[in-house]
């Protein structure tokens, strides 16, 4: 029997298999495609569970998710400090080392690690869905601040200040983007979109534009740029700013977008 390609992650599965093994994307559910392009994230199914690394993960609820990780002895996640919702008292804690300084809310920038054996589980203050995004050693991720809920052990980032795009709409001093990249082994890392998560594919020089509250994540490949809309006058910006993607490569967008204070 021939094995089952996720349409998601590309990844084989077992004939008999329902779910993916790597981001638990339902398999026996339709590919759903928009004429333009937008493939539909997958909407993990309440209460299934998948493995990364020796570790288990099952996703609870539908309108804030949550994950739930029962972790292996030897498996540790990161994570953003205020994303943790609930942990057994023996599982310990661990600053992350961050790979320069950062401020979020006007508060340091905190990401936390837990390791294993225990459980531990997380969600963001919004309703939305998770996203699995396997990351393989050709992968390398940007994404924006906030969006992500945690990373296994073997993805590590860094992150860059882009200070045109929420500098624009919100007269701010801009935003992060983060960066996830393979540490010489595959890894896993989530996402939390507001809303419902839409992907597109561009081709090489291939252009979208896209509001910038709506940007997700991209792979690096992608370049982002501030696009002033022709003729159009908005605000007291006097011209209507978008976000330029240009391809090769991922876009991921959000159709909800719930602004953090640390964008201004």
């Amino acid at each position: 029997m021939e094995l089952i390609v996720c349409s998601w992650c590309r990844l084989n599965n077992a004939p008999d298999a329902l779910q993916c093994a790597t981001c638990g994307a339902p398999l026996d559910a339709d590919d759903k495609v928009s004429d333009s392009g937008w493939r539909e994230a997958p909407r993990l199914r309440d209460m299934e569970k998948f493995s990364f690394s020796g570790s288990t993960l099952q996703v609870e609820g539908k309108y804030v998710p949550v994950a739930e990780i029962d972790l292996h002895q030897d498996d540790h996640v990161y994570f953003e400090q205020h994303t943790m919702l609930w942990k057994d008292p023996h599982v310990p804690l661990s600053q992350f080392d961050l790979p320069a300084r950062r401020r979020a809310h006007g508060m340091p920038y905190s990401v936390l690690s837990a390791g294993g054996a225990g459980r531990i589980a997380f969600s963001r203050d919004a309703p939305g869905e998770l996203v699995v995004m396997p990351i393989h050693a050709d992968t390398e991720l940007d994404v924006r601040e906030h969006a992500f809920l945690l990373a296994s052990h073997a993805v590590d980032y860094t992150f860059q200040r882009i200070k045109g795009l929420a500098n624009l709409l919100h007269g701010g001093s801009g935003m992060y983007l983060d960066r996830f990249f393979a540490k010489g082994q595959p890894g896993m890392l989530m996402l939390h979109g507001n809303g419902d998560v839409l992907q597109r594919t561009l081709g090489s020089g291939e252009r979208i534009l896209v509001e910038p509250g709506r940007f997700l994540y991209k792979d690096s490949s992608v370049a982002m740029n501030t696009f002033a809309v022709p003729g159009i006058k908005v605000g007291l910006l006097g011209k209507m700013w978008v976000a330029e993607m240009v391809g090769p490569g991922r876009v991921g967008i959000q159709s909800m977008y719930h602004h953090s204070s640390s964008e201004d």
